[in-house]
């Protein structure tokens, strides 16, 4: 079983990272960290990990100054939870799920699981099952079903949903099939581009302007990390779009926010005017949705030549869910995860694994990605387009193993999480959160702005520091 630093010397390479950088690194702390059977403490130090090599390796390009990066994997462990350590004024975070929201079996003797936080998604669960919005009900409605045809029915009337698959069934889909030749993270040169020189500045990332349209958690992720490393991340929401508060709060330190409604062309218009000025642009809309509007990868190289796109998806660019929707708790649920620690644990039916690890390992990823795709953009030019997903993450933690006895590990304590916590004054009260868990020796990461309600700002880059 390979050990954190080979696990990271392995994803540091791929994207062209050289092994020499490594030498500055520092990894604490051992697995088990959490209750699974799954390598989640590894995970999350890895790729937390990741970011700060690249922060540090763009301060070297900028600077000159060589730094040491250092990531203690319980500190990494509960960054990667960071919504469950959130207080505002003291206060935790109300209830995460919908009333409906969750497992329920099926007449094939199955499980689905249903996600219904958003409350359109919730009322085409109940259409397609013809039923009210209450457990009960749907439970009687789903016994009418085997779980694979409603899992498809579901995804047809636009709902969001997962079937439970060991990991042997999801392993037999064309999807899984079509996943298993891409990398981790890809990182394609999608235009042609003179280098950009780096502004001025005294962080990784001063004066980097970073256009993130993303909800939830992953997409979220990698722009809080971004902003720690001194980008200008301005946040885009729609007046209309439902949120999930608690994680708007916890994801949206750093970050300014604006409303732009890209359904009307005077918003795609402002959209267009911030991208021409932006030097990363990262999104988690399906892409037939994006390339709708006008902002596909080659659309945003041919506004500004030179851009980094990331796009995040749930199940893959590739087969045919590329276009699917999906949130952590599904992919899990469909790729063998559920199942896998629900045998593990002696248990009917599905377990989920101790954090959202899907979908803040995959968060990491993408600002790693867009990271080593800036550094290469400055020294080659070019626009560059780097893709992740929720399924992809998912098949490298699957593949770094099992923790034989990790299932007995004692879940962290709150005597545990304080030392990583901090406080901090934001537009929503004094939050008590989850400081960055890389530690870089001479340009400390964190969040020159605090978290704001959404659409606090206007549509507009600060000027020059």
């Amino acid at each position: 079983m390979q050990s954190p630093r080979e696990i990271l010397s392995d994803i540091w390479t791929s994207v062209g990272g050289e092994a020499s950088a490594l030498d500055a690194l520092t990894l604490t702390g051992d697995e088990p960290q959490l209750p699974s059977s799954f390598r989640v403490a590894a995970a999350a130090q890895v790729s937390v990990a990741a970011t700060g090599l690249a922060a540090a390796g763009i301060w070297k390009m900028r600077s000159g100054e060589v730094q040491d990066v250092a990531v203690d994997m319980c500190h990494a462990v509960v960054e990667c939870r960071s919504e469950r350590y959130l207080r505002v004024d003291g206060k935790p975070p109300p209830p995460a799920w919908d009333a409906i929201a969750g497992i329920y079996r099926t007449r094939d003797n199955g499980f689905v699981r249903l996600h219904t936080n958003f409350p359109h998604h919730r009322d085409a669960v109940c259409k397609v099952l013809n039923c009210k919005p209450e457990r009960d009900a749907v439970q009687a409605a789903l016994m009418q079903w085997d779980g694979e045809a409603f899992e498809t029915a579901a995804y047809a009337g636009g709902c969001v949903v997962a079937f439970m698959r060991s990991h042997d069934q999801w392993s037999a889909t064309p999807q899984a099939k079509a996943l298993a030749g891409l990398p981790l993270i890809s990182i394609a040169k999608i235009g042609e581009a003179a280098p950009k020189p780096w502004p001025e500045g005294d962080r990784p990332l001063a004066g980097i302007r970073v256009l993130d349209l993303s909800r939830v958690i992953a997409g979220p992720v990698a722009g809080r990390t971004l902003a720690a490393h001194g980008a200008d991340v301005l946040l885009i929401s729609g007046p209309g779009l439902p949120a999930i508060p608690w994680l708007t709060i916890d994801t949206g330190r750093g970050k300014l926010t604006s409303f732009v409604e890209l359904k009307s062309e005077q918003g795609r218009g402002v959209l267009r005017d911030l991208l021409a000025e932006a030097d990363i642009f990262s999104q988690g809309y399906r892409p037939r949705a994006i390339s709708g509007l006008g902002f596909s990868p080659e659309d945003a190289a041919r506004i500004n030549p030179g851009i980094i796109y990331v796009t995040l998806s749930a199940y893959g660019a590739a087969g045919p869910w590329a276009e699917r929707r999906g949130f952590d708790s599904l992919v899990q649920t469909a790729t063998g995860f559920n199942h896998a620690e629900g045998k593990a644990a002696g248990v009917d039916g599905p377990k989920e694994l101790p954090a959202q690890m899907l979908d803040h390992a995959t968060g990491y990823f993408m600002a790693f990605g867009a990271m080593m795709a800036k550094a290469r953009q400055a020294r080659e030019g070019g626009s560059w387009h780097v893709q992740v997903s929720l399924a992809q993450t998912g098949r490298w933690l699957w593949n770094l193993g099992r923790v034989a006895d990790g299932l007995n590990t004692r879940d962290l304590t709150g005597e545990a999480v304080m030392p990583f916590i901090e406080e901090i004054p934001s537009g929503f009260g004094a939050l008590r959160s989850v400081r960055h868990s890389a530690i870089l020796s001479k340009t400390s990461a964190f969040w020159a702005r605090p978290a704001m309600p959404l659409g606090s700002h206007p549509p507009q880059w600060p000027p020059p520091a």
